[in-house]
């Protein structure tokens, strides 16, 4: 005899799911953090570089709080991972030996280098999954 009381399954419509913290804007603060300092210490015949590292963070972070307030993402996010591409760019002439010549050396080091690609990569792990979810 099957039991008088069968199971339910829950329906999908009926608790209200919460919203997910966006850890997109989480690690890019992470990020923020670690590189503006980085950017202040450079010495002057770099200080252009800087700007342009500090810029480019800043609007990683605008981008960020955009997609975090925007219904449609598409644009923004494509333009986020540009801006990614560009910081990229901009920490590996930061790092490199060749650009600075023998006499100075590069205003990043290896480590420091290799902790923000940590960052940028992770960042891009992030922004991939999240565009591929559009």
């Amino acid at each position: 005899m099957p039991n008088a009381e069968a199971e339910v399954p829950p329906q999908q419509g009926d608790k209200k799911k919460k919203p997910e913290p966006f850890h997109l804007a989480e690690k890019i603060g992470e990020m923020v953090d670690y590189g503006y300092p980085l950017t202040m210490s450079f010495p002057r015949k770099d200080r252009e570089l800087a700007d342009e590292l500090r810029r480019s963070m800043l609007a990683i972070l605008r981008y960020s709080v955009e997609i975090d307030r925007r219904y449609f993402k598409k644009t923004t996010t494509q333009n986020m991972d540009v801006e990614l591409a560009v910081l990229r760019k901009f920490v590996r002439l930061a790092a490199s030996k060749d650009l600075h010549g023998g006499k100075y050396p590069p205003p990043l080091t290896m480590h420091q280098y290799a902790t923000w690609a940590k960052f940028n990569d992770e960042i891009g792990r992030l922004l991939g999954g999240y565009i591929a979810s559009l």
